[in-house]
This record gives structure tokens, C-alpha cells and sequence, in this order.
């Protein structure tokens, strides 16, 4: 590739070349991504599969659930990543009381101009933080799905883009129930991925404390040694990168499959949709890529299933009742249908 971008470079000067791209400029992309994680982790410890979901995330242009409990560093994951992309982020704390306008943004009128003026709000970035999303009403929730789904906002009757890229990184409490409002189906649908965060492990905690001892701030993630390693031009080139990654007619009849199975489980109420099928081969084609793959295989498929389709799954309220999870169900699935050879 040409010298190495930086957030000021006009993202025409690296997709132009985009046509040619080489195994070479594959290459150096990755590496300039396995950079990334390694940055991540200068702040982030014992997360590495959550990292490598908002990579995939990012490169299928899509959106992330987060859930986990207090504590797991969803916040700091997100802007950390943010901070070695050098992609700009925002943050929105979720309140019973928060509007839609707190979020898309709204008319002000200005009393010199004689006229209303719009002023974004915080969806208007890279890469927002939606904090506790569960926490506000369904009426301020839905006011993401246009953003999420179209990459745009509409208002008084004119739609404004969004900058690119664009994902939404949604974090949620597993275990507090209290003062919550259950998303809608729609609304999870769009997420391509829901990434659970668990408590780290012992040695992976004692890091943590390690650090902290030694003076770390999780609000100063330059004096942490977080460097930005990566561009939104070479983004961009990476999520072209990733389109053009093959899919042979066995594998895509494997995802439908592992779909029609879902569907037909005795504990499933609702099974995977087709938009669920189209997600995990996005998902599977940036994790393909990832490894250096050309095209997708059953491999991938397998890896990618549950952080693609954990969320798009309802269990009957008997099978919850006898303690199945979604999880176990996938797994099974995974078990049960044949892979192609």
C-alpha cells in the first residue's frame, strides 16, 4: 500500500486504488488491525474476544450489543477502540427520561437568524456509545433504528447522512431488571452482533490491579500509551477488502440451513430470520478476511453463529423455564446439521 494514512486523509486517496488491491495491501491491512488489538490491550485487559468483535463489527458495518455486568470495561473497550482508529466517538448515558431529540439531535431556533437551525446530536460520529440502552423508554430507542438501519437522520422532511463509518455499540446489564424496557425485535435485529463480556480471569484481574497500582487512568488513554494505528481512509479500504471475499453455493446453503433449523427447534418460539442469515455471512466474510481467507468456510460459519444469532432467538417460556439458553440451542444446531465437504 501507499504510506499509511492519517484521520486527515481523504478517504478517495486509498479507496481509488481499492480496484487493484493486492494480496500485499490485504496483508498490510491486517496487520495494521492485529496493531490495533494490541493497542487496545495496552487499556484493556482480559477482553480480547470482544475487541476482535468490534473489529468484525466495524468491518461488516454493523452494530454491537454489549452485555455484561458493572465493571468489565464495556465503556472503556469502545472508546479505547475509538481512540486507536482515530475515529471520533460520543457517548449517551440511557435514562428513563432521555428524548428522542437527545439522541438524533433538534430544532433550535435562532432568534437573530429569524430561523430554526439543527443541531446534531450525539449519533452524529463514528462510533456512539448507547450506555445502558435498555434503560430508556421504546419510543427513544426506536428514534436509533433509522440511524442504524438507513445511516441517516430525518428531520422537518430532509434526511442527513451520517459520517462514515457509523456503528452503534449498545451496552447492557444481564443481571438488573429493575427500571428496564425490553427492546424491540426490530430493534435487536439490527445489531449484527451481541458480545458477551464476562469477569476476567484471575491472572487477567490481577493485571488490572497492577496497572491501576502503577498509575493508570482509564480516562487518559494517551498517558496510557494508546496510539492511534489506523485511519477511517484504511478502514474504508479493509471494509471493500472484506465485500469482495468469495462464498461458494455449499456455504451459503450451510447458513440456511443452520437458519431452517432454528427454526424448527421443539424450544425455539422464534427462530433466525432470513436478515439473520445475511448478517452471519457479513460477519463471516470479515472474519474470513481476518484470517487471510479468500472465501468464507463452514469453519467461519461455525465461529461467527452464536455472537450473530444469540440475540435473534426466542426461547418458548417453557424451555426457559427448564433453564435452556440460547446458546445451548445454537450449539446443538451446530451439532445436527451436516457440514458440507
Amino acid at each position: 500500500m501507499t504510506t499509511p494514512t492519517t484521520p486527515s486523509t481523504p478517504i478517495d486517496a486509498v479507496l481509488g486504488d481499492a480496484e487493484f488491491f493486492s494480496a500485499e495491501d490485504a496483508a498490510e491491512l491486517r496487520a495494521a488491525l492485529n496493531r490495533v488489538r494490541t493497542e487496545v490491550g495496552k487499556a484493556v485487559v482480559g477482553q480480547d474476544g470482544a475487541v476482535t468483535g468490534l473489529i468484525i463489527a466495524l468491518l461488516a458495518r454493523g452494530h454491537v450489543l454489549l452485555e455484561g455486568v458493572p465493571g468489565v470495561a464495556k465503556t472503556l473497550l469502545v472508546r479505547t477502540l475509538s481512540h486507536a482508529l482515530s475515529l471520533d466517538t460520543k457517548r449517551i448515558q440511557f435514562t428513563p427520561d432521555l428524548m428522542p431529540g437527545d439522541v438524533t439531535g433538534s430544532l433550535i431556533y435562532d432568534a437573530r437568524a429569524g430561523e430554526f437551525e439543527f443541531r446534531q446530536g450525539p449519533v452524529f460520529t463514528n462510533i456512539m456509545l448507547a450506555d445502558e440502552i435498555n434503560r430508556t423508554p421504546p419510543k427513544t430507542q426506536s428514534a436509533l433504528l433509522e440511524a442504524m438501519e438507513e445511516r441517516q437522520v430525518s428531520v422537518d422532511g430532509e434526511s442527513l447522512k451520517l459520517p462514515e463509518p457509523f456503528i452503534v455499540a449498545a451496552t447492557m446489564n444481564p443481571i438488573e431488571y429493575e427500571g428496564t424496557y425490553t427492546l424491540p425485535e426490530a430493534q435487536l435485529d439490527r445489531f449484527l452482533l451481541k458480545l458477551v463480556l464476562d469477569v476476567p480471569a484471575r491472572t487477567d484481574e490481577i493485571e488490572v490491579l497492577r496497572r491501576h497500582a502503577a498509575g493508570f487512568n482509564p480516562r487518559d488513554l494517551a498517558g496510557a500509551g494508546v496510539n492511534a494505528v489506523l485511519g477511517a481512509a484504511e478502514l474504508a479500504a479493509a471494509q471493500t477488502a472484506v465485500s469482495r471475499v468469495g462464498s461458494s453455493a455449499d456455504v451459503l446453503a450451510y447458513i440456511v440451513d443452520l437458519a431452517r433449523a432454528t427454526r424448527t427447534s421443539p424450544s425455539v418460539k422464534l427462530g433466525v430470520s432470513p436478515r439473520g442469515t445475511t448478517a452471519l455471512l457479513a460477519a463471516t466474510k470479515a472474519w474470513a478476511w481476518l484470517n487471510g481467507y479468500n472465501s468464507i468456510t463452514p469453519d467461519h460459519v461455525q465461529a461467527m453463529a452464536l455472537p450473530v444469532w444469540r440475540h435473534r432467538v426466542q426461547l418458548r417460556p417453557e424451555a426457559e423455564l427448564e433453564g435452556v439458553s440460547v446458546d445451548a440451542i445454537l450449539r446443538g444446531v451446530l451439532q445436527q446439521v451436516q457440514v458440507p465437504i
